[in-house]
């Protein structure tokens, strides 16, 4: 591999280090989205929630000045309670606000984010054994893992904002009002950095193209 494409791979790599690490981020933290219920009254403390796919967590404040009566923002000092969702932890005995969450979306959007991080793993490993003498050809492998799990990342992205917006739809939850919060947009980030870095490392391991019409692939001279 010539000297300059090996500095475009390691770039790359770069990048795909980035998304792999916002992922992570993304997976373990509970921000994807934050809920606020209807305000009864002005001077009345009320619930808000915010989740990821493992877990909500919920807030009791008094809402702020806004005109929309909606409770938030969540920002606002109260008493905050965090529990895993119970098709997660079936033996959790703490109690927590009535909500209808959409059990299947929850599962799938968890299960397919798992499979992200197995695609990235597989990936990194065959990154790191590439690092052998004429073992470039394993940065095609790699390269395709960090492509599917961008799109695992984007499925699962996908999957939790359908659900939310079946959550406020629904007349059977108390929402009225929902956000995005900084989980999501490292999910989103995540998404571009993995499918875009994959795409790059594929590109760039690829072998030399043959400069004279009457050469083939196999014929071309090796690069140094």
């Amino acid at each position: 591999m010539s000297q300059t494409k090996a500095l475009k791979v390691r770039l790359t790599l770069l990048c795909v280090l980035a998304g792999i690490v916002l992922a992570l981020v993304a997976v373990v933290t509970d921000h994807w989205a934050v809920l606020s219920p209807h305000a009864e009254h002005r001077n009345a403390s009320c619930q808000a929630a915010h989740f990821g796919l493992w877990r909500i967590c919920t807030k009791r404040i008094v809402p702020g000045d806004g005109r929309d009566r909606s409770c938030g923002p969540i920002t606002l000092p109260g008493e905050k309670n965090c529990s895993y969702f119970r098709h997660f932890n079936p033996g959790e005995s703490s109690e927590i606000f009535e909500v209808t969450t959409q059990k299947e979306y929850s599962i799938s959007a968890a299960a397919i984010a798992v499979f992200s991080l197995g695609f990235t793993i597989a990936g990194t490993i065959c990154v790191l054994l590439s690092f052998g003498k004429k073992r470039d050809y394993l940065l095609r492998p790699a390269s395709m893992f960090y492509a599917f799990a961008g799109l695992c990342i984007f499925v699962s992205v996908e999957v939790t904002r359908q659900s939310v917006k079946r959550m406020i739809d629904s007349e059977d939850t108390v929402w009225i009002k929902y956000y995005y919060s900084w989980s999501f947009a490292c999910a989103c980030a995540a998404f571009g950095l993995l499918f875009l870095g994959g795409l790059a490392l594929l590109l760039f391991s690829l072998p030399r193209m043959p400069q004279n019409p009457w050469e083939s692939c196999m014929d071309a001279d090796p690069e140094h």
